[in-house]
């Protein structure tokens, strides 16, 4: 389901982006939203989740935009763990790797690109790093304060991940 909706989201989106009232791609992206849905009710949320949470709830971050900016960067914090059942997502998007394809994604149909674009300042990063690893969440790759920090600075300047 996973891999069905990445693939119906890489090609539905940009058309609906010229098109809003194409029907048949408003179809395939609600199809992937829905497969979406329903997987998340038979995985853990990890560290991407977790940090978007801690953004969300401490720096009142727009839940969509939050997610859309750290995907990207989690995914290729991850990568170096899973790079096997990370994968699918770099074939879906391209890019040569999972974090670099979802962020050219992203950009190519105009999602925000940085923290800082929602407002957090450069020292909100120490914060949101400390309240990250307060409490211990399931991930692939282990991860730690400095870990976390620097994912989120990458994130805040909106560069792509390597």
């Amino acid at each position: 389901m996973c891999r069905d909706a990445m693939e119906k989201f890489a090609a539905s989106l940009p058309r609906l982006i010229e098109n809003p009232s194409d029907a048949a791609a408003r179809g395939e992206a609600l199809y992937a939203a829905w497969c979406c849905s329903t997987a998340l009710g038979h995985v853990s949320m990890a560290l991407h989740h977790k940090l978007a949470h801690v953004l969300g709830g401490s720096f009142d971050t727009p839940h969509a935009e939050t997610h859309s900016i750290l995907l990207p960067y989690t995914t290729a914090f991850n990568e170096v763990a899973a790079r096997e059942e990370l994968a699918p997502i770099a074939e879906a998007f391209g890019g040569g790797s999972a974090g670099g394809g979802l962020w050219d994604f992203a950009r190519k149909v105009g999602a925000p690109e940085s923290l800082r674009e929602l407002g957090l300042s450069e020292a909100d990063l120490d914060r949101a790093a400390e309240l990250a690893v307060r409490n211990s969440y399931p991930n692939p790759r282990p991860f730690d304060e400095a870990g976390i920090r620097g994912l989120l600075q990458d994130a805040w300047k909106g560069l792509r991940p390597a």
